[in-house]
């Protein structure tokens, strides 16, 4: 798809219209630094219109991500819970037992070995931090269930996954299908 010179001007005049209409036009130099974007932007248009059509297109692309859902987190074990984290990929959400289906984590209860316990336990209270920083979100894959009756669920917030984070740190790995010794 070619990038379309006359569509990029409408978008910005009318992004400019719509900005003057609300009435945010506070100081001048407002207008001169649209005005030199528009500049700047025309004259890239000539230079670089696939470079163009990139930008452009990345911001037509960008999801828009809404995390609503929320709740403060404690610890609780294996048995049923309230809005309270297990270990570092399971957690109970308004009373559903909830498994972070992209990430295994080290077990906490029964660990092989003591390396395994103390990284279960840091992923465990990593994970329980990660649920109490904000708004998140609960996104369904290929699977509702696991054969323990967990909802899986990868959980999100702002569109980056919560597990991909604890993969990062060195906490979990990335869900393979099968499960994997830790010591």
């Amino acid at each position: 798809m070619k990038w379309d010179r006359q569509s990029e001007r409408r978008r910005v005049q009318t992004a400019w219209r719509a900005e003057a209409r609300r009435g945010r036009r506070k100081k001048p130099a407002f207008a001169v630094l649209v005005l030199g974007g528009v500049l700047i932007g025309g004259g890239l248009g000539w230079l670089g219109p696939d470079l163009m059509w990139q930008l452009s297109r990345r911001e037509v692309t960008a999801p828009v991500v809404s995390d609503t859902l929320s709740a403060r987190f404690g610890f609780c074990h294996t048995g049923g819970g309230t809005n309270c984290v297990v270990d570092g990929d399971t957690f109970w959400f308004h009373g559903e037992r909830v498994r972070v289906m992209d990430i295994d984590a080290p077990e906490t209860h029964d660990p092989r070995c003591a390396e395994e316990a103390a990284l279960g336990a840091r992923a465990t209270r990593r994970l329980q931090q990660l649920m109490n920083a904000g708004p998140f979100s609960l996104e369904s894959g290929d699977r509702d269930s696991d054969r323990y009756g967990r909802a899986l669920r990868v959980v999100t917030r702002g569109g980056d996954s919560l597990g991909e984070m604890l993969v990062a740190e060195g906490l979990a790995r990335e869900w393979d299908g099968s499960r994997h010794p830790w010591c």
